[in-house]
């Protein structure tokens, strides 16, 4: 295996990882409109995030900056074309890590209710646009033989992308109703793990049917497998929310999520950008790498940097482990008790269990 190649598993490792963390970051900002019922249950969903989310963000940078350094015509080439959906992708992460911060600095309704609007929609949106980009990507688009894309905005919303971002908005959304379920106590709880029986199923349905189309189209025996895993382990996540099991659940979601991605781009190898106009055109993991003394100070500098990122991050989650409730917020009322929650429902004060990136909403 050549490096050009080992970088190609690595940047879909890194994707990988920012769909499966920050999955459950969009699916939680959906949340806030559709299974919280209050300003008070709202805080409970945002802060369960509160600790991670910019951190999970981390996994998209990792992901582009690897990309632009090992297949910088990749990177050029992916930027260009898909300039208007990444635009709005970037501006609604901004305008939603500014929301997080923001939406309690004052006491006041109208301006905690906007940005709250501003949550739910900068969350909708990425989800849906991600899954819309990377149909394309699969899928191919009009490359021309100068390695640049010569299509317009319209020509990316093809039927199989859309498709593709209504699989990942409501993959998503299910992942983070059940992470809800995971992290949280009360009401909220069981309306959430009731909210991802609903959406599991549409999710499974879509994503049959998306990951279906992408083996008939481009799919391999690899691929094959991939689709299997996939479609088995979204069966159990449902199975396990039934069941009450949220922990498996969460973890079953997060292996679909996996699949998924690993099915796009083991049908996308050897090309990282196919072209709808003449194959010999599609930008290839040979064609558009770095070159080969690149490649190798990348692998090394990977290698000692990335374990250390893995270990904090995942003391992080570590620390915020505990289920939190409205009892944790700041005139919030305490919940009664709910069967089989005892186990999980261990209370912590309320500033640990918010996280620092969400201290005032505790306040």
């Amino acid at each position: 295996m050549h490096l050009h190649d080992v970088w190609f598993v690595l940047i879909a490792v890194l994707w990988t990882g920012y769909f499966f963390l920050e999955g459950f970051d969009f699916g939680i900002g959906v949340l806030t409109k559709l299974v919280a019922r209050d300003r008070t249950e709202r805080r409970v969903l945002i802060n369960t995030i509160g600790p991670v989310w910019d951190g999970n963000e981390v996994w998209l940078l990792s992901a582009g900056g690897a990309t632009f350094a090992a297949f910088p015509d990749w990177y050029a080439t992916l930027f260009s074309g898909f300039y208007l959906p990444l635009l709005i992708i970037l501006v609604c992460l901004i305008v939603r890590g500014v929301a997080f911060e923001y939406r309690a600095k004052r006491p006041d309704e109208r301006w905690q209710r906007n940005w709250e609007h501003a949550i739910f929609w900068t969350s909708l949106l990425p989800a849906f646009l991600w899954g819309v980009a990377f149909a394309d990507i699969t899928h191919g688009v009009k490359i021309d033989a100068h390695k640049e894309y010569v299509g317009g905005f319209w020509d990316l919303l093809t039927p199989y992308a859309l498709l593709g971002g209504l699989v990942t908005l409501t993959l998503f959304t299910f992942h983070g109703a059940v992470f809800a379920s995971l992290k949280t106590v009360g009401p909220i709880r069981q309306r959430s793990r009731a909210f991802a029986a609903g959406v599991g199923a549409l999710a499974a349905v879509l994503a049959v049917a998306f990951l279906v189309w992408t083996q008939v189209a481009s799919g391999n025996g690899r691929s094959l497998v991939a689709l299997v895993v996939a479609v088995v382990a979204l069966l159990l996540a449902l199975g396990a929310n039934a069941a009450g099991r949220e922990g498996w659940s969460f973890a079953f979601s997060g292996v679909t999520i996996a699949s998924a991605v690993a099915l796009l781009f083991l049908s996308l190898f050897p090309d990282v950008m196919p072209s709808s106009l003449d194959s010999a055109w599609s930008l290839t993991v040979t064609n558009a790498s770095a070159t080969p003394y690149t490649l190798k100070i990348m692998t090394w500098c990977a290698g000692i940097a990335t374990p250390l990122v893995l270990l904090y991050q995942g003391w992080t989650y570590w620390v915020f482990r505990k289920r939190i409730g409205t009892q944790h917020i700041a005139g919030g009322l305490p919940q009664p008790a709910v069967a089989g929650a005892a186990a999980g429902a261990v209370a912590l004060p309320a500033a640990r269990a918010e996280g620092s990136s969400a201290a005032d909403e505790a306040r």
